[in-house]
């Protein structure tokens, strides 16, 4: 018993091999896997019994299905004696079953030969008159279209096959849209290796409007340029840190680096602030080369690659969102919060990361308010808290009057702290975020007194040289034109 594999190349009988051709003269058993396929009608009639797969398409409703009986239809022949599986193509070019069937007749012990055949990606190279070997990257279209962001290197080209219909190919063009413009201009090949090939130019969002989509229809992408991938990113920043590279960027290390982080990590929330998207494209590309620097400074002294940073997130992501890649529920986001705390303490025990207390986890370099806020929020979960928002407000009113009643400086400054704090779980129980806030109630301030500024100036004037009654004029005529 063998079994063989052989292609029947993309299309028309010239393009079968020779030794195709010959084994399916010589054989006794053959099984396509589609008679769709422009050869079939002139394969060697000398004895074959052809068997087609066409009858577990029509009553099998999805793909899984169906590919999982055709492996073992044929395995069941090969079983039996020698047999001949036929596809389109190569059988080692997106054939899911030949997969299958590799691996289970190596399990049985089934020998196995693979007769090669041209796939759909040398006549569609032809019809673009492209060079694979400059970048082309090939993708199953199937699996583009159950994605939600594509896995492909924009700033090189990519070919996908299998976009054999109108749905699949909205499906593809959702993934892409997540990477590439809308308008971007595409290339859509249908029939390549056939006597009738047809190429269409036309932009990303129009694809799934062809209507020459058929089986064999396979979708050009080229590259978006730009410098637009990770990996060019990843690139630069590992040439500025090479020998022949920058002088600055190859003394730093992970300590250096800390106020950059910071000072980063603040101009994003002033982007946010300002709710300025071009400005938050910039600024989250410096805070991006703050994580792609220390990257590249752990790579160079041998603590992580950016492989191990990719890993560990995506896995952690993962691992705390069941509800969304596992079969748990989460009926609202309190839900997935308290999951998320959950999974987090489960993760801290199997690594032996040990909290004495509940606090432990909160960074110490936060600002203060932010801080207050989480470890108010930490404590709330286990029960210490006020039980009404009343009690809070009482609170308040009691640190105001400790605070008039202070004798001394540092006595003052206590209860002011006291005071700040409570306010901030006033914050929390109107679920308001206290840091963000009193950033916009500072931003706010800056606008109203910048135009307070530009009023005087107008007048000749420096806020100096103004008075206090002038100048609250001039602020009620910032918050009137909604400064």
């Amino acid at each position: 018993m063998t079994l063989t594999l052989l292609g029947l190349g993309p299309g028309e009988v010239d393009d079968l091999s020779r030794r195709a051709w010959r084994t399916l003269k010589q054989a006794q058993t053959v099984i396509l896997r589609t008679s769709r396929h422009n050869c079939v009608p002139c394969l060697p009639q000398t004895g074959a019994t052809y068997q087609t797969c066409d009858d577990l398409y029509e009553r099998i409703p999805d793909f899984a299905g169906v590919y999982a009986a055709i492996v073992e239809r044929v395995l069941a022949a090969a079983r039996a004696g020698d047999v001949v599986y036929a596809v389109p193509g190569d059988p080692l070019v997106g054939e899911s079953t030949v997969q299958a069937l590799l691996q289970q007749a190596r399990a049985e012990g089934i020998p196995v030969q693979i007769i090669s055949g041209i796939s759909f990606v040398e006549p569609t190279l032809a019809a673009l008159g492209i060079d694979a070997l400059a970048g082309l990257q090939i993708f199953d279209g199937i699996e583009i279209a159950a994605r939600h962001h594509p896995p492909i290197n924009p700033d090189y080209p990519a070919l996908l096959g299998q976009v054999y219909s109108r749905d699949v190919a909205a499906n593809v063009k959702l993934t892409l849209m997540n990477q590439y413009p809308d308008e971007f201009g595409v290339v859509l090949i249908h029939g390549a290796g056939t006597d009738a090939p047809v190429v269409e130019k036309l932009a990303l969002y129009e694809i799934d409007r062809s209507p020459h989509i058929q089986h064999l229809t396979a979708l050009y992408v080229p590259a978006l340029g730009q410098m637009s991938s990770y990996e060019q990113f990843q690139e630069i920043i590992a040439h500025l840190r090479a020998p022949e590279g920058c002088p600055w960027d190859k003394e730093q290390t992970h300590l250096s680096l800390r106020r950059y982080l910071l000072e980063e990590a603040h101009e994003v929330l002033e982007a946010l602030d300002a709710e300025d998207p071009a400005a938050l494209a910039g600024e989250l590309g410096d805070l991006l080369l703050q994580v792609v620097l220390h990257t590249q400074i752990a790579i160079d002294d041998g603590e992580f690659r950016m492989t191990d940073v990719l890993s560990q997130i995506n896995r952690k992501l993962i691992f705390r969102h069941p509800h969304v890649f596992g079969d748990a529920q989460a009926r609202d986001a309190g839900e997935v919060v308290a999951n998320w705390e959950r999974l987090k303490q489960q993760e801290h025990a199997e690594k032996g990361i040990q909290r004495d207390g509940l606090l432990d986890g909160i960074p110490k370099g936060l600002p203060s308010l932010f801080t207050a806020y989480r470890y108010q929020e930490k404590a709330a979960k286990v029960g210490f808290d006020w039980p009404k928002i009343d009690d809070v407000l009482a609170k308040v009113r009691e640190e105001l009057a400790e605070v008039t009643a202070a004798q001394t400086d540092a006595h003052r400054a206590e209860e002011i702290g006291d005071l700040l704090f409570v306010l901030v779980n006033l914050a929390r129980w109107l679920k308001v975020e206290p840091e963000t806030a009193l950033r916009e109630a500072n931003a706010k301030f800056c606008r109203r007194f910048r135009f307070i500024e530009d009023g005087l100036a107008a007048r000749g004037r420096t806020p100096a040289q103004s008075n206090l009654e002038e100048m609250d004029a001039l602020w009620n005529a910032a918050k009137g034109a909604g400064l």
